[in-house]
């Protein structure tokens, strides 16, 4: 038998294997035990076996939930919050987190702290918060210990520490809470109410960039691009932008426009770095449609056209971008100087 032979063999054998399991728990599910309808529901949540249904998922999940199944209680709850398979609805997320709390469940203590916290389904309540947050920290919960360092950093309900935060952001991030490590890197690089640690700041951010990670990818590229407690080396910097821009990372590939334009490292070419922003743009990166602005404005890699400018511009005005204001004021006063004056 060959090898190909061989994985075919295997895979049958694993969709064989797929099948029987859906059928026990759909057969279990059927006669009303709650683990099994949770576990169909997970099944057609994710598409394992059977075409992915949210709404089918959700009808298991209320299923198992009435039952009092605390998994199917959260995942129900989360399907209510996001609007997956269900209408949003923030505050019957939030009745079905409050019944998984009433059984102890330290997951939907930090989901109905977040409900608190920005006063989605509930009235906003950052004390409230904080204690059900502590409550899911003191049990082990990462994503709670990620929250009280958020509390922490914008002062919702307590006055302003990054260096609590940073002290949670650990916690959280030795629970294995990716955003937590990106976070404290952040206010370590930055030196914002913490003393400035670029060293601990590259280990946090490398950690992930390693494995992949997006965003931690582009905070290493952005401390050799600027040289921010390494020596600067645009080489780097464009090998870390180009792993995250290869993950479609709207960001990453803004980066990579610079990279071009003001040829950091690379000979410049704007045909490059246009093409690089209208990836970005296309994701809505207020950045990037600025930049793009910029170079119709001038003519750099294309033609001068201050219209197609004044588009983009607008379009990152639209998002607040003090650049893209200015210079979209700039080319309308120039416009409209420019049409003839009727007596």
């Amino acid at each position: 038998m060959s090898k190909i032979e061989e994985l075919l063999k295997q895979r049958q054998e694993i969709e064989a294997a797929i099948q029987a399991e859906y059928a026990r728990s759909k057969a279990e599910a059927d006669k009303g035990q709650a683990q099994a309808q949770y576990e169909l529901g997970v099944m057609h949540a994710k598409g394992q076996g059977v075409p992915q249904n949210l709404a089918e998922a959700a009808r298991c999940f209320k299923l198992a939930a009435a039952q009092g199944n605390v998994s199917a209680q959260i995942d129900l709850g989360t399907m209510y919050e996001q609007a997956r398979g269900v209408a949003k609805d923030a505050a019957e997320a939030a009745r079905w987190y409050q019944l998984a709390v009433a059984q102890g469940s330290a997951a939907a203590h930090a989901k109905l702290g977040r409900l608190y916290e920005t006063g989605q389904g509930v009235k906003q309540d950052y004390q409230e918060a904080i204690r059900l947050y502590k409550w899911a920290a003191q049990h082990g919960d990462a994503q709670a210990h990620f929250a009280m360092g958020n509390v922490y950093e914008n002062h919702h309900g307590v006055e302003q520490d990054n260096a609590e935060a940073v002290r949670w952001y650990k916690l959280a991030a030795q629970l294995g809470h990716t955003d937590a490590l990106i976070r404290m890197g952040v206010l370590l690089q930055q030196g914002q109410g913490v003393r400035q640690d670029y060293a601990e700041a590259m280990r946090c951010f490398m950690v992930l960039a390693t494995q992949g990670h997006a965003t931690a990818q582009i905070q290493v590229g952005t401390m050799y691009d600027q040289g921010l407690g390494v020596k600067q080396d645009y080489a780097q910097a464009k090998h870390w932008f180009t792993l995250a821009a290869a993950q479609n990372d709207a960001t990453a590939q803004t980066k990579m426009g610079l990279i071009y334009a003001n040829a950091k490292g690379v000979t410049q070419n704007y045909t490059e770095a246009i093409r690089w922003y209208k990836l970005a743009a296309a994701q809505d990166d207020m950045a990037a449609m600025s930049n793009l602005g910029f170079m119709f404005e001038h003519g750099l890699g294309v033609e001068l056209d201050e219209a197609q400018a004044l588009q983009y511009f607008n379009k990152a005005a639209r998002k607040g971008d003090p650049n893209a204001i200015k210079h979209r004021d700039i080319i309308e006063a120039r416009m409209a100087a420019r049409q003839p004056h009727t007596p």
